[in-house]
């Protein structure tokens, strides 16, 4: 398996491994898609000196140029060139050329011919003579190959059942081909000249492989339109009849389809099937109506797309890309100095930033007008958690709780009340403040029939006014 540039060295290296094989049948099998450059001259002489052949394979080449250079190759070294549509069919080419390397090409004895597939090249012949020699090949894998004329090898190192084919016959496109391995001269077949049937079978032979033509009454359009084959078929016999017809499509990658058609109108038949790659479409249609049965034939060809046609690189864009972009040419003889260390002069760009800007001014509005407008409780926040605790306000509400007890005990006793000053205020406060009750140290003395009247005294404050008032009254109650 060889590509460029170690195409040549991979020859080299075969030949070198061949030279010390003691084999009698010596050969190479190159799979490459092609090297720009031929072959040195005096690489193949040595090939052919040592009477080893070599077959390529062309997978993907690159143009024309490669795929004439592999085909060239072959030629010269009595090899074979290959140039498969699918890599699929890599296996079967390596096992063709494996059997084909266990006996020469070129089989010089006498061989006995033996009928195969019934074919009207045969017709009124019973048995052939025996040839004297023929080239050795395979059989086409192909279902539409007959194998009409075929030999059993002798050879004790192959299967007994192993046949190689003398006459074969296979449909390709719209034409037929023939492949007859040994020869119609006197060299191999001087048997065949002299026999009284040879220019039947070389006459049912020609008329086997060439183009006949058919009067019929069909007529058929087939074109590719958005990826879908139409098929239209159109009946022109003197009586009007109503056909059932049927198309057969085979397609690249032996791909087959059995497309129905329906009249679309007056003697007029359509149908469709899928096209999903390039390539030959061939169709055949039949027509049957009652005892009546007409065929026609046709066909189209998805071509690949214009680009693939040009087997050449395109000068005129290269050398634009070059001007525009400022570069050069390269050639066979620039060194890798040349290429790769060449005085580079950096370049520099630059982004305007104006949109980032009124992104970053666009997140500051919100924050700036909330700083101004939104006003916090710090205090509230503290509270919230936990750094602060509410003062004790109970003290005046105990002091004055403390006094409505002392003054309910002297009502309940009967006694006098002395009224609370100023003074007495801010002491019984300060003693709420304490939370202490102050002692009362009052002598019993017996009740008079009639309380004397305690000198008066200004009024320093409202409640000791209010006790006057309600002691003056309960006094008066008494005296009556």
């Amino acid at each position: 398996i060889g590509d460029m540039p170690a195409f040549a060295p991979t020859m080299e290296l075969g030949l070198a491994a061949l030279k010390k094989s003691d084999a009698a049948a010596k050969h190479m099998i190159i799979i490459s898609d092609g090297d720009p450059q031929a072959a040195p001259a005096s690489l193949l002489n040595d090939f052919v000196k040592e009477k080893i052949s070599v077959s390529t394979v062309a997978i993907f080449p690159h143009g024309g140029t490669e795929i004439g250079l592999l085909r060239a190759i072959a030629n010269a070294t009595d090899g074979r060139y290959y140039f498969p549509d699918d890599p699929n069919e890599l296996p079967g080419i390596f096992i063709k050329e494996a059997k084909t390397l266990k006996r020469t090409m070129i089989q010089e004895k006498t061989i006995a011919a033996n009928i195969g597939f019934p074919s009207s090249v045969l017709e009124g012949i019973d048995g052939v003579p025996p040839l004297h020699g023929f080239v050795l090949t395979s059989l086409r894998e192909n279902a539409l190959t007959e194998n009409v004329l075929f030999t059993i090898s002798e050879d004790s190192e192959l299967d007994e059942e192993q046949t190689d084919p003398v006459l074969a016959i296979w449909r390709y496109g719209l034409g037929t081909t023939a492949a007859f391995t040994s020869s119609l001269s006197n060299q191999w077949a001087h048997d065949w000249v002299s026999w009284d049937q040879y220019q039947a079978f070389v006459k049912q032979l020609m008329l086997r492989i060439s183009r006949t033509e058919k009067t019929g009454h069909l007529r058929m359009w087939t074109y590719n339109s958005g990826g879908q084959g139409v098929i239209m078929v159109e009946d022109f016999h003197p009586d009007e009849n109503f056909l059932e017809v049927v198309a057969q499509v085979r397609g690249p990658g032996d791909q087959e389809w059995t497309v129905p058609l329906k009249q679309i109108g007056s003697r007029r038949y359509q149908g469709t099937f899928p096209v999903n790659d390039k390539g030959r479409f061939q169709v055949s249609a039949v027509g049957v109506a009652g005892e009546r049965e007409d065929r026609t034939f046709g066909g189209f060809t998805v071509s690949y797309s214009p680009e693939y046609l040009r087997f050449s690189s395109n000068w005129n864009t290269l050398q634009e890309i070059m001007k525009v972009t400022g570069g050069r040419q390269l050639t066979a003889e620039s060194t890798a100095d040349e290429i790769y260390k060449e005085h580079r002069v950096p370049k520099e760009s630059s982004q305007p930033v104006f949109d980032w800007f009124l992104v970053l001014l666009s997140c500051l509005i919100p924050l700036d007008v909330a700083v101004r407008r939104v006003q916090i409780d710090w205090d509230a926040v503290r509270h919230a958690l936990g750094f602060g605790k509410q003062a004790d306000s109970t003290a005046t509400m105990g002091a004055l709780l403390a006094r409505k007890q002392s003054v309910s005990a002297s009502l309940r006793d009967g006694g006098t009340e002395k009224p609370m000053t100023s003074s007495g205020t801010t002491a019984a406060y300060m003693q709420g403040q304490s939370g202490q009750t102050p002692e009362r140290k009052s002598a019993p003395t017996p009740r008079p029939t009639s309380r004397p009247k305690p000198p008066e005294e200004a009024p320093s404050s409202t409640t000791s006014r209010l006790l006057d008032l309600k002691r003056k009254r309960r006094d008066d109650c008494d005296g009556k």
